[in-house]
């Protein structure tokens, strides 16, 4: 089995970040997101999952990343996290290397006993996305029937999905647990504000997310994206923040709190792409491999997943190909261009 590393693709990055779909459906109707309602056929097993991380750790990715549709949805997502907890204590196995093993939730579903689970099976840090602090914005950006009123009923479950990952050893101040938010203009805009004291309430970072061009469904436009600076902005006029910038492969520049109260960070795909140092594959639930969040279309790597050295073969193949910049060539102005939707790609 080949071993060679560093491996790069054409613009000379490297993997670092293996983002594993395990379903695209969702217990919310977010309208930027439009997740399916049925799971594509053919989902990867357990054994074909841990056969795609292992060949991705051993190409160099030292992040797994377990994403959706919403992850929790999952009857597969507690005994993958298991079996990548036994491989990563065998040193003779590439998983061994993995730095942090992650999930990205709604959660809503992040109950006590499922925290405690995720914390006992090996999960290192949870993401959690809320879209809004106030009950008519959060109904508005989850697509959900009821108004204030159902809104307010999904703020207070995610409330009490971030005390009970906070309970289960979750740890904000490490990182553990981050607040992820998407921000669209003149829809949840006003939400900056009470979504930062949220996250400041809670000691938690806040990821303040650009609205993105990703999907067909959402009819994105570019007036419809508040740029990263203006957010920012907004957040210091009110708290004050000093500049932490971007580290190399990461998707968020930080800023924080003058005061201590903790950081923000702002993904700024559209107004300040990060093309350059991208490290992230994506793997879809049914096994597309797609090596930019905007692809049209990934590679179907079942046919390679007969055994580890096919798969590495294909990987490292598809990785040395990879020349995409899409953020970076973004044309609003011209014609849309047909992306794969953002709950199959996992975000």
């Amino acid at each position: 089995m080949s071993t060679s590393l560093p491996l790069t693709d054409r613009l000379n990055r490297p993997i670092g970040v293996l983002r594993l779909s395990l379903t695209a459906r969702c217990n919310l109707a977010c309208p930027y997101c439009c997740p399916d309602v049925e799971e594509p056929p053919g989902l990867l097993t357990l054994e074909q999952q841990m056969r795609v991380i292992r060949v991705a750790t051993r190409l160099g990715a030292q992040t797994l990343r377990l994403t959706g549709g919403e992850p929790l949805l999952s009857r597969r997502l507690l005994p993958l996290l298991e079996a990548v907890a036994q491989a990563r204590r065998d040193r003779s196995d590439p998983m061994a290397g993995l730095q942090a093993v992650a999930l990205t939730s709604n959660g809503v579903l992040l109950s006590e006993p499922m925290a405690r689970a995720l914390r006992a099976a090996g999960l290192d840090r949870i993401t959690i996305s809320l879209d809004a602090a106030e009950g008519g914005a959060a109904a508005r950006m989850a697509g959900l029937q009821g108004g204030a009123v159902a809104g307010e009923r999904l703020v207070r479950q995610v409330q009490d999905g971030i005390a009970a990952a906070c309970a289960a050893g979750f740890d904000p101040s490490r990182g553990g647990l981050k607040l992820n938010a998407v921000i669209q203009r003149g829809i949840n805009d006003d939400q900056l504000l009470p979504l930062a004291a949220l996250a400041r309430q809670q000691g938690m970072e806040l990821r303040l997310i650009e609205y993105m061009d990703v999907g067909n469904r959402n009819q994105w436009t570019l007036d419809q994206v508040l740029p990263a600076a203006q957010m920012v902005e907004r957040i210091h006029a009110r708290w004050p923040l000093e500049p932490l910038g971007r580290p190399r492969g990461g998707t968020a520049r930080r800023w924080r709190y003058g005061d201590g109260a903790g950081s923000i960070g702002v993904i700024a795909s559209i107004s300040e792409p990060f093309c350059g140092d991208c490290n992230r594959l994506r793997v879809t639930a049914d096994g597309q491999a797609f090596t930019c969040l905007f692809s049209a279309e990934g590679t179907d790597l079942k046919p390679a997943l007969a055994s580890e050295l096919q798969l590495e073969q294909a990987m490292r193949q598809l990785w040395q190909r990879r020349q995409d910049r899409y953020s970076e060539e973004r044309d609003p102005a011209a014609a849309a261009s047909t992306h794969a939707e953002m709950a199959y790609l996992g975000g």
